[in-house]
């Protein structure tokens, strides 16, 4: 029997995928203390879930913008979203293109 070769492919698979993990670790911790401070609420439906997703949502758009110099289709292909779609949630979420500033 030969010895199997490890492909290239495949150490970067393994690199990418330990990489998910720890960003996915880091990613939870920050949110369980997020639920802590936003489920302190009053009587009534929880909107932990939609809070949160707008928050996260809104933050890419903002970083996508940042990285793409305010130029909507080059944040759009950031996210992997078409531009009129960017163009629409951005409107949406009230996020300013930043060119004003």
């Amino acid at each position: 029997m030969t010895p199997r070769k490890h492909s290239k492919a495949a150490g970067q698979t393994d690199i990418h995928e330990q990489c998910n993990k720890a960003v996915e670790e880091i990613l939870e911790q920050k949110l369980d203390e997020l639920a802590t401070v936003l489920s302190v609420s009053g009587n009534g439906k929880s909107r932990l879930h939609s809070n949160i997703m707008g928050m996260v949502e809104k933050s890419l758009f903002k970083i996508a913008l940042r990285r793409s110099g305010h130029v909507k289709s080059t944040a759009a292909t950031f996210l992997g979203i078409n531009r009129n779609t960017f163009s629409d949630k951005m409107t949406k979420l009230g996020i300013d293109d930043g060119k004003n500033k």
